[in-house]
């Protein structure tokens, strides 16, 4: 009884991330054709362990270490980030692994607008990367809560999808100001 409920928990955790990355992507799709940025999803790694024959193959997906999504914001900015999801009122600094982590980093210190896309219970934010990094020293922990989320609130619109690039110009801002540590 206790794999099946594990099990089921599971699945609904990737149910829930699927569905989160489905609607990210209509938000994907929406800013293109506004002509706002051209942001894709990584493609996850995958191997072909034994081909089958007839367009058939077994494989297996490889470690996942590049952040989800990439693109380019007109003047040329790069965007990178991570996309987590959860049923909790609040998200673990864990759920990235380290080599997310580190991709996130490098590519903030280059310039580009890095950040982690977090669904709570259907509410969006986008957490900025240097939040992330420091949590610790911004919330005294390494997990947020809903509540101190509110302020990198994005919205969700039926026929345009996550508008997750609704608080990147307060994150510019908030850069140039120099309010974050690199």
């Amino acid at each position: 009884m206790v794999n099946a409920t594990k099990s089921y928990r599971s699945a609904m955790a990737n149910d829930r991330g699927r569905m989160f990355e489905a609607m990210l992507l209509a938000g994907c799709r929406w800013y293109r054709k506004a002509g706002v940025a051209e942001i894709d999803k990584t493609p996850e790694p995958f191997r072909v362990s034994r081909k089958l024959g007839e367009g058939k193959f077994e494989g297996r997906f490889g470690h996942a270490a590049q952040p989800d999504f990439q693109g380019t914001l007109p003047g040329g900015i790069s965007v990178i980030f991570e996309a987590k999801s959860t049923g909790s009122d609040r998200i673990q600094r864990s759920v990235l692994t380290q080599e997310q982590m580190d991709v996130l980093q490098r590519h903030h210190e280059l310039g580009a607008i890095a950040f982690i896309a977090v669904e709570l219970d259907m509410h969006m934010f986008t957490v900025p990367w240097p939040i992330w990094r420091d949590m610790r020293t911004w919330f005294g922990r390494k997990y947020i809560t809903h509540n101190e989320l509110k302020m990198f609130e994005v919205h969700y619109a039926y026929s345009r999808g996550v508008m997750f690039l609704g608080r990147v110009d307060r994150m510019q801002e908030l850069r140039e100001r120099n309010i974050w540590r690199e």
